[in-house]
């Protein structure tokens, strides 16, 4: 799909960034398709510069796009759509990044006519390999839909599901980045103490992280069957997680994404 169509970005942080370069390298639509807004002068400079894509510090510039992309905090929301509500045209695509903010309260602030497209990315997408989630809000259709997915598609895979499962994509893959990367800092701190240089220890704990998530993917297993597969009885492996069930490690990962998936729904709540 090669975009023809006007996109603009309202916020211009690490996330809109990595579409923005996935979308003009995998061409997706052309950099002069894209115009990206910050209250920042100096990091639009560097975005212009970087990918050529136009740039503004007027969030009114929306008025002429067939897609805007809302990439703003979520708390800093409710004052961007009121300053883009009476400008913005019914028939333009809306395609919202921010946690937490539910499609019907887009909608109902921008009058009710537009369509809607939430998307849940997270932060592997910075280097292509993200995992988003999109949901159609209540006027989005098949079309919109495959829009959201090919724009997404240019930093990752994506993955269709119901707006409610949102809080739990959030829980799942939105925060997954951090569980892995709290387990690597304690593996890397074990690295240590058993007196591996920080460098090899990188090195071998990265590639162990992603070659057992290819491991899994490629060869359709579970984890648990996969798990049992590297334990021997008696063997190193079988000490570690003897360790781990003893201290009640899955237990303590199955309440943090319940916890954040709580935490997601409070804040969908305002």
């Amino acid at each position: 799909m090669i975009m023809e169509s006007k996109i603009v970005f309202i916020g211009a942080g690490n996330m809109a960034e990595a579409i923005v370069s996935g979308m003009v390298e995998g061409g997706f639509c052309a950099p002069e398709k894209v115009i990206m807004t910050d209250v920042r002068p100096e990091r639009l400079a560097d975005l212009a510069k970087e990918y050529g894509v136009s740039t503004s510090t007027d969030n009114r510039t929306v008025k002429n796009a067939e897609i805007v992309v809302l990439a703003v905090k979520p708390q800093m929301m409710l004052d961007v759509l009121k300053g883009i509500a009476p400008v913005i045209r019914s028939e333009t695509l809306i395609i919202s990044i921010a946690a937490g903010i539910p499609a019907a309260k887009i909608e109902a602030v921008l009058g009710g006519k537009c369509r809607v497209v939430r998307v849940m990315p997270n932060t592997p997408a910075l280097v292509g390999q993200g995992a988003s989630a999109i949901a159609a809000g209540t006027l989005a259709d098949e079309a919109d839909l495959e829009v959201a997915e090919a724009m997404l598609g240019c930093v990752g895979i994506t993955v269709r599901v119901a707006e409610s499962d949102l809080d739990a994509v959030t829980a799942l893959s939105g925060s997954g980045p951090a569980y892995v990367f709290y387990l690597l800092e304690g593996m890397l701190a074990a690295a240590e103490k058993m007196g591996l240089d920080k460098a090899t220890a990188r090195t071998l704990a990265l590639k162990t992280v992603e070659g057992a998530a290819r491991l899994m993917e490629d060869s359709g297993e579970t984890a648990d069957v996969l798990r049992a597969k590297v334990t021997s009885k008696g063997g190193t492996t079988e000490a570690a997680v003897c360790s781990l069930d003893k201290a009640g490690v899955k237990e303590a990962v199955v309440q943090a994404l319940l916890a954040a998936q709580k935490r997601s729904i409070e804040l969908s709540h305002g």
